[in-house]
């Protein structure tokens, strides 16, 4: 009697479990729950390209990594970490292998990065456009938000700037550097080491690109570049390269420049084994850098 007793109590409990199973399958389908459950292997994934020292096998190899994001997207539209991973496979794509071959190819590249990350901060919790709204209103709406749309905002800040510095011949695009300047502040303002310091290398080009009558200042560039370099301990080429490019420049520092991109180029493979392709594509842009030298200064 007692264990019947006790199955007639267990039964419901059994019954009711079986419907939070069924309910939870219902809301994800089954190619939801395996592109989630997959999501380690592409954290992985991106570490291990992220330590890839050969530029020619990295640069065959992203694109085929975009375009299976792409396809869990299709799967999976609302997920954000996705959208993020395949922002950063563009930019880094576009950055690393094109912008310096196909412009036009680069600046396509970089509105696909960019519309991943603006969906991504959408849902996030930005409401408004961070094309169409004005600077004044977008930086309100930025200072709502909290640190866990700081990967979103920092994606969309850096694509958007990316193509706009692909097309500066378009009155409108230029009109847009002060928003995408907007959202990389909420990311300054939340979390400033956020991928390795890179709202700081932003903000480097975004001061130091420019003369000062055109909003430039050399001394907040530097103050930048700076904090950039105490973030990764002084080993990531990319901080360098940066600086030498946008800022030594504009300020016709020869010396600068030129002794800058040579410490770059001359760097071991292995100064920072984590972010090694990263300083691989630095190398052979300072190499391309220093080639045009003598027709800069």
């Amino acid at each position: 009697m007692q264990a019947s007793h006790y199955k007639r109590l267990i039964s419901p409990l059994k019954v009711t479990g079986l419907l939070a199973s069924m309910t939870l399958l219902t809301a994800c389908s089954m190619g939801q729950i395996i592109v989630r459950s997959s999501q380690a292997i592409l954290d992985s994934g991106i570490e291990a390209m992220n330590r890839e020292t050969d530029l020619q096998l990295a640069r065959a190899a992203i694109p085929a990594n975009i375009k299976l994001i792409e396809g869990m997207l299709i799967e999976d539209p609302g997920n954000t970490v996705l959208r993020l991973y395949a922002a950063e496979g563009f930019y880094g794509y576009s950055y690393g292998f094109i912008e310096g071959e196909d412009r036009t190819r680069a600046s396509l590249l970089y509105r696909r990065c960019y519309e991943h990350a603006r969906l991504a901060l959408q849902q996030a919790g930005l409401s408004v456009d961070p094309e169409r709204t004005g600077t004044e209103q977008l930086a309100n709406a930025v200072a709502r938000l909290d640190s866990r749309a700081v990967p979103a905002l920092f994606w969309t800040a850096s694509c958007l700037g990316k193509w706009i510095d692909l097309n500066r011949d378009d009155v409108r695009s230029i009109a847009g550097v002060g928003n995408a300047a907007a959202l990389m502040q909420g990311v300054i303002e939340h979390d400033d080491d956020y991928y390795h310091g890179g709202a700081h290398m932003f903000f480097g080009v975004y001061y130091g690109a420019r003369a000062p009558m055109l909003g430039g200042d050399f001394t907040r560039s530097q103050q930048h570049f700076a904090r950039a370099d105490e973030i990764n301990g002084q080993k990531l080429l990319l901080v360098d390269l940066l600086k030498a490019e946008y800022l030594y420049r504009q300020q016709l520092d020869r010396k600068a420049f030129h002794d800058t991109l040579q410490k770059v180029r001359n760097a071991p493979d292995d100064l920072y084994p984590e972010m090694a392709l990263v300083n691989a594509i630095a190398r052979r842009k300072a190499h391309e850098l220093l080639a045009h030298e003598d027709d800069w200064f």
